[in-house]
């Protein structure tokens, strides 16, 4: 694989993605230039199999009727976004949290413990189950998910990045044990969840990360960006990559497959992909992903060639 050195010629760059671009899907859809080894990622054009709904835009749609307090559609959108991305922690949040302003707090639950079960790093999410379970009388569920989290407390410590976090939503399911069925559950979002435009602002910084092979640090950007923003296969991509050097093969096979599921001719992920189990010595798999991507390159691509590359020579190739 090439460097990610030429990352800032992603379309996301020159668009804004997350604050504007995106709400013209259909034109980032047909424009097929991003992704691969050069770490330029872009979405091609759909297939048969695109999904129905657009996720990122479902959720910016989601997200604006939440601030609107218009749960319903709230709710509606964020439905629709699983129905493509069924994993997506952060929709599944969302989604109890438009289910609390319908005052369905047993529904709410639900939402909420999928997200903690796909994403265990979400303390929101935590919370709002703990609070959920208590005002529900299911006090014995709150405690487990307060459990959890001074878990996590003891874990990084005192002094960590997200004590200050975790001390505060342990507290908040302290407070709803003791109110029991009075509880009340807030409907308002936590910072990380923010405007659209930090999501462009957290993909910028985590391509800069990247670049700099600091890809732990990548990893929280890009975790930032799809709060803020949605599914993004461009930033799902390189969830992919940042955690693939990390060597975490198979959470980077899971964001893989989650923005392929969204884009399934999306170039870079292909690429990447098929990278991963070159390196996992799945070959067959990785001509499967070449076959595609010849496919959908009609005059060929680099993303193409460097994946050829791979297969060749059944690992990484010399520069």
């Amino acid at each position: 694989m090439q460097g990610l050195a030429k990352v800032s010629r992603s379309p996301l760059f020159r668009t804004g993605v997350f604050a504007s671009a995106l709400i013209a899907t259909a034109a980032m859809l047909g424009a097929a230039s991003g992704g691969g080894g050069g770490g330029s990622v872009g979405m091609d054009a759909p297939s048969s199999t695109t999904p129905v709904y657009d996720p990122v835009i479902e959720y910016q749609k989601g997200r604006a009727a939440l601030d609107q307090k218009n749960f319903k559609d709230a709710s509606k959108h964020f439905g629709h976004v699983l129905s493509v991305d069924p994993r997506n922690a952060n929709s599944h949040y969302l989604q109890g949290m438009a289910l609390v302003g319908l005052g369905n707090a047993k529904k709410a639950a639900g939402a909420f413990e999928k997200a903690t079960k796909y994403d265990a790093r979400l303390t929101p999410a935590f919370q709002q189950l703990g609070v959920a379970r208590a005002r529900l009388g299911e006090m014995d569920k709150a405690k487990v998910a307060r459990d959890a989290l001074a878990q996590k407390l003891a874990e990084c410590g005192e002094t960590c990045s997200t004590a200050g976090e975790l001390k505060a939503a342990i507290a908040a399911i302290d407070e709803a044990i003791a109110a029991g069925p009075q509880a009340r559950i807030d409907t308002r979002l936590p910072a990380a969840f923010a405007h659209p435009a930090d999501g462009d602002r957290s993909y910028l910084a985590a391509a800069r990360l990247i670049n700099q092979r600091r890809f732990g640090a990548a990893i929280d950007s890009l975790d930032d960006a799809l709060k803020s923003s949605g599914p993004h296969p461009d930033v799902l991509t390189y969830l992919g990559f940042a955690n693939r050097k990390l060597g975490n093969h198979a959470t980077a096979e899971r964001y893989y497959q989650a923005a392929l599921a969204i884009a399934p001719t999306h170039r870079g992920a292909l690429e990447y992909y098929g990278e991963l189990k070159v390196e996992r010595g799945d070959l067959a798999g990785a001509r499967r992903h070449l076959a595609l991507l010849d496919q959908a390159c009609s005059f060929g691509c680099h993303q193409a060639e460097e994946l050829r590359r791979w297969i060749r020579a059944g690992r990484a190739p010399e520069s």
